[in-house]
């Protein structure tokens, strides 16, 4: 296979002077060892879903057959920038030597948001945060269809009891390709059902957290807790 010098060029440029000095179509073009194949995946995502220029945040989203079939790779290059998002979602959620500090919505929605805007199924999750309003534990509840997720709030409940939660968040995520994170009846009748059960059992429900793409709804903010 002939050398491509682009691509060697970005690495002695990443080398020199950190990954953040190379374009995403340069990091993409290193990983798959291909520029056209970085460039043509780039610029299919881009175009792909009218009104979306970040073709970077869609590749995040696509399955693996996706991957492969959009940017036309073989299964290594598939393989190996599939592992790469992967591990990027993993870092992302990782948690800190000093957990998340919550003091808002926007805290919170900006804490779920950087793994939750690339689900493709709905997912809920309680969040449980001890008496400093930190981030003790996550627990996935429930995993959906790309519409609707079964909820049982005794398993909510069950949850912040067993860790010792002094308050907890509830949030879920909305797949859809319109950023749409407003709440259905469901969501709203569910949030009701958790606020009743968590003044029984004497530990609050903060609020009840939206995520869709970049675009989230808090509860809490719009008053409805």
């Amino acid at each position: 296979m002939k050398k491509d010098f682009r691509i060697s060029e970005s690495m002695e440029t990443m080398e020199a002077m950190g990954a953040s000095a190379v374009t995403t179509e340069d990091l993409l073009a290193i990983l798959l060892g291909n520029r056209e194949k970085a460039a043509k995946l780039l610029h299919q995502q881009e175009t792909l879903f009218s009104g979306v220029k970040d073709g970077l945040s869609c590749i995040a989203s696509e399955d693996y057959d996706g991957l492969r079939y959009l940017g036309g790779l073989t299964q290594t290059e598939a393989s190996r920038l599939f592992c790469a998002i992967e591990l990027g979602k993993r870092i992302a959620h990782a948690p800190s030597k000093e957990t998340a500090h919550i003091t808002s919505p926007s805290d919170a929605a900006s804490y779920l948001m950087k793994n939750l805007r690339y689900e493709t199924h709905e997912k809920f999750y309680v969040m449980m945060l001890n008496t400093k309003n930190r981030v003790i534990r996550i627990k996935q509840i429930s995993e959906g269809s790309l519409t609707s997720s079964i909820v049982h709030p005794r398993e909510v409940l069950s949850s912040i009891i067993t860790a010792h939660s002094a308050s907890f968040i509830v949030f879920h995520n909305h797949p859809s390709n319109d950023n749409n994170p407003h709440p259905s009846t469901e969501d709203k009748n569910l949030t009701k059902s958790l606020s009743d059960a968590s003044d029984i059992i004497g530990v609050p429900l903060l609020d009840h957290v939206i995520i869709s793409g970049s675009n989230y709804f808090s509860f809490r903010e719009h008053g409805l807790l």
